[in-house]
């Protein structure tokens, strides 16, 4: 899995769900908004975040253990499948996060989901204008997007040694970047 063509087929194979699709270009937006910020390859973390939830669609109970499986069958190399199945580290697979990108997409992986939702229940509709204050209100109300793990966030801002405002901030601006394709754009 070389380009990102390679990356959405091998999503699309396995994730039918338009909202699964989207969470994945979600998060591949953002992986490459970070990669870009730590002087990284872009298309690479943006790979790893498209195909991050690759067994989800089919195997909700068996995540992250099932995407190891398939893509070892699809000839996947080692260090993708490391970095793809460790987001899920203390959640469903004991796999810990060890370099930055992993990290990131550990960290951030849980806040795309947060933001979508709070971009969702704005009149607007719409990333553009969102504030990061607006993101941490929602963030601190626990039964707003209650299935959105906190702590794994907040985790993942402590492994990155980096701060809750900025990671929002950084994530609001890597899902602005793809707005249209993810249809946040607004009304």
């Amino acid at each position: 899995m070389e380009t990102r063509l390679e990356a959405y087929e091998l999503l699309t194979k396995y994730n039918k769900s338009e909202n699964l699709i989207k969470h994945g270009m979600a998060v591949e937006g953002v992986m490459k908004y970070f990669a870009r910020k730590f002087g990284e390859n872009e298309e690479y973390w943006g790979n790893i975040g498209l195909i991050h939830d690759l067994d989800y669609e089919l195997y909700p109970e068996e995540h992250c253990y099932k995407t190891k499986e398939i893509m070892e069958s699809e000839g996947i190399k080692e260090d993708i499948i490391h970095a793809v199945v460790s987001h899920g580290y203390n959640i469903c697979i004991d796999v810990k996060p060890e370099l930055k990108m992993e990290k990131v997409l550990y960290t951030i992986d849980e806040l795309t989901g947060l933001i979508t939702a709070a971009v969702l229940m704005r009149p607007n509709k719409s990333i553009l204008d969102l504030e990061v204050k607006s993101v941490k209100k929602k963030f601190k109300t626990s039964n707003f997007a209650a299935g959105v793990n906190r702590t794994v966030i907040l985790s993942g801002c402590e492994m990155l040694e980096m701060d809750l405002d900025t990671v929002i901030l950084w994530t609001i601006e890597g899902m602005r970047e793809n707005a249209v394709q993810l249809g946040l754009q607004g009304e």
